[in-house]
């Protein structure tokens, strides 16, 4: 694992460089810049951090600067101004060797197209970037067919790239990046020329991938959803300025501009938010203590039919119903012990809302919210469920 320190960083393609600059700090607009001046700002006063292990999605429209931030980190572009750190190393200032050994050793890039060596097989496309390091001959098939694995390729080694569809074909370009086990990688847009059945694949495989692997991922992606469903933390590009960071609920819940708040308008809201950030506080707990007739009159006064029982530290041990405590007074029972279900309908925190669903349309009873100890950390009743997938603006569940 790597961390990536983007220091005040900017990019200007053009003869004008300075002036382009100074224009842009003023505010003048990327259009207005670059015809006063001939030069185009593609990227602006980028300040950012990628921690090690972190998958950190940058997304934006065409012409955003998404694409020249990714190839600043590896030299690709050489940045105008400011500094691109890997792990406190300036990429900006190492010498040609040096910078053919940080390419060849600590960043793997894979790219839209997949830019696979037709007359190879699939297994020494995926050990090329081991044949770049010089790796032997027996370790270079061995880690590359580890990679291809990895990716579900397996079988598949003695193939030409024209025998695999294009999905395969990626495939094969991603197990070539991780074969090299490069602390970081870049990814440029690279699922966006597939199907969409097959992206979400490889979308889903990528995040299996890192839950093991725990590679530093720079990813960027025009797709919304996309940066929603892998980032660990998104940034949002316009006219080449970083304009928000943030977690994919924070982007979603607390956009910090009107962009960014139409760019999340038409996003899966129920694939985005968890639950911990729509439950709330229950309106009243029991515990076995309490009799029927108490727990009664307070379904009564908050007009349900079910509540939560709980022990000492909110514990959850199950829940009552109105009709069973109406039995539990025609016993005579003292507590309402006798009454309790255990069948609690429950959610981890980081449960997505779309998983929420089933359970809340089974239960007239508000989804328990518990830790792994059984803790009650909130509910979600079906109101509040409802009212956290709409499309507002800055609503807060």
């Amino acid at each position: 694992m790597a961390e990536i320190r983007l220091e005040h960083v900017n990019k200007v393609f053009g003869p004008r460089p300075d002036e382009a600059l100074r224009m842009a700090e003023r505010g003048v607009p990327k259009a207005q810049i670059q015809k006063h001046t001939g030069s185009v700002v593609a990227v602006r006063d980028a300040d950012l951090t990628v921690a090690p292990g972190e998958l950190f999605v940058v997304m934006g429209l065409s012409g955003s600067g998404k694409s020249t931030l990714v190839r600043l980190l590896n030299r690709l572009q050489e940045p105008t101004s400011g500094r691109v750190l890997l792990d406190g190393e300036d990429i900006a200032r190492l010498s040609p060797k040096r910078l053919r050994e940080v390419r060849a050793n600590r960043m793997s890039m894979v790219f839209q197209r997949f830019a696979l060596f037709p007359h190879r097989t699939v297994l020494d496309n995926a050990g090329f970037g081991l044949r770049v390091q010089q790796v032997p001959q027996e370790e270079q098939e061995k880690r590359a067919r580890e990679a291809l694995s990895l990716v579900g390729l397996d079988g598949w080694e003695h193939s030409r790239p024209d025998e695999l569809s294009g999905g395969m074909q990626q495939r094969v370009g991603l197990a070539r990046a991780l074969a090299t086990d490069a602390d970081v990688l870049l990814m440029d847009e690279p699922f966006s020329a597939l199907d969409p059945l097959i992206r979400k694949e490889i979308q889903l495989q990528l995040l299996q991938i890192q839950e093991q692997l725990r590679k530093t991922i720079v990813f960027i992606t025009h797709d919304l959803n996309e940066a929603m469903l892998l980032g660990d933390r998104i940034a949002v590009m316009k006219d080449g300025a970083v304009v928000q960071v943030g977690t994919p609920e924070q982007i979603l819940t607390e956009p910090e501009d009107d962009y960014v708040a139409a760019f999340t308008e038409d996003v899966d809201r129920a694939r985005v938010l968890t639950a911990q950030r729509i439950m709330r506080e229950p309106q009243a707990l029991l515990s076995l203590r309490d009799g029927p007739k108490t727990a009664t009159s307070l379904m009564q006064e908050l007009d349900r039919t079910e509540l939560y029982v709980v022990g000492p530290g909110r514990k959850v041990l199950g829940y009552v119903r109105d009709t069973d405590l109406a039995h539990a007074r025609h016993r005579n029972d003292k507590t309402i012990e006798g009454a309790l279900r255990t069948d609690v309908p429950r959610v981890s925190p980081d449960t997505a809302v779309v998983d929420v669903i089933p359970l809340a349309a089974e239960h007239v009873l508000p989804v328990a919210v518990m830790d792994g100890d059984d803790t009650l950390l909130g509910v979600i009743p079906r109101p509040l469920l409802l009212a956290a997938l709409g499309p507002q603006r800055g609503e807060d569940a």
